[in-house]
């Protein structure tokens, strides 16, 4: 088996097995016996469950909103809720098991991109870019924040909802934000 095979595998054996249980009752043994491989294997990929569990969120997380890059801001926070339903289970687990520190780094990592696009687009005024890095910060945490919340009220509100207001908040700030920063 190749190396990214059995990465894969493991990764694999242990969605199976968070299907079962929450994160803090899976061992590695457990996920070595799901996976046909020996304990030191799982150790070769992975530091430990932790570093699985960031592995997923960085890599398979990415991987999937690859397809939606060219898309607007506003259409891929859309595909991030629908990607944290999809994924339900690990998202829930790693929140009330693990680190809720690892989903906030990987949507952070995951929306940082496309609001310094979105901005550096919406932008007719010329500023110091570490300014335009301070507004997507704070339009990235902001997003973060709302997205975190959102999960912990159980999902209620529609995605489509929060992301209409958003809209309507980031259309009717950024730009007067940014001729304050010009100005300065």
């Amino acid at each position: 088996m190749s190396s990214l095979t059995t990465k894969k595998a493991i990764v694999l054996s242990f969605r199976k097995l968070l299907e079962k249980k929450p994160v803090t009752k899976i061992t590695i043994n457990e996920i070595a016996n799901e996976t046909n491989i020996n304990r030191q294997t799982f150790y070769y990929h992975f530091n430990d469950i932790t570093d699985l569990i960031t592995w997923i969120c960085t890599f398979e997380f990415n991987e999937k909103m690859q397809k939606y890059k060219d898309c607007s801001w506003d259409k891929q926070f859309l595909e991030i809720f629908n990607l944290i339903n999809e994924e339900e289970k690990i998202i829930d687990n790693i929140l009330h098991s693990v680190s809720k520190e690892i989903v906030y780094n990987n949507l952070c990592n995951l929306i940082y991109p496309t609001m310094y696009e979105e901005i550096s687009e919406m932008i007719n005024i010329n500023i110091k870019e570490k300014d335009k890095i301070f507004i997507v910060n704070f339009y990235k945490y902001a997003f973060v924040s709302i997205v975190l919340k959102w999960i912990e009220q159980g999902r209620k509100q529609d995605p489509k909802e929060i992301i209409r207001n958003i809209k309507n908040i980031v259309n009717g700030t950024l730009n007067e934000a940014c001729k304050q920063f010009s100005k300065r």
